[in-house]
């Protein structure tokens, strides 16, 4: 069973930076999977953020408003991923899940109807 563990969220400054962390449990040997980070804003509607496959290459960022300040990447072992999220804005306050997709041989672009899986979410609050 697929179990997803984030971690990282906080309250910070406008400005400031974080480093969310994902820890993906329960996939066999060497299969593929995608990796991904959403976020919900309060009333607003889940909205994706970044995937990256396991073997680590980085898919797309989804939302424009994010470009350049967050990156997403795998960590060592290949079932953890990151987001780090710098220059921080008021819009980005949001609980932020980690998502994890069906396991697959070979290769894929990963996208945001992929994800099966999700963690239980870390907030991030980012005040003026």
């Amino acid at each position: 069973q697929v179990q997803l563990v984030e971690s990282g969220g906080d309250s910070v400054q406008a400005g400031g930076s974080l480093r969310l962390s994902c820890l993906a449990t329960g996939y066999a040997g060497n299969i593929n999977y995608c990796l991904g980070w959403f976020r919900q804003a309060p009333g607003k509607e889940r909205e994706w953020v970044a995937a990256i496959d396991s073997r680590g290459r980085v898919t797309i960022t989804y939302t424009d408003s994010v470009k350049g300040r967050f990156t997403i990447s795998q960590g060592f072992p290949r079932n953890k991923v990151y987001l780090q999220m710098n220059s921080l804005e008021l819009e980005d306050t949001a609980m932020y899940y980690c998502a994890a997709s069906q396991p697959y041989w070979g290769s894929k672009t990963c996208g945001p109807a992929d994800f099966t899986y999700w963690g239980q979410g870390t907030q991030v609050t980012v005040s003026s």
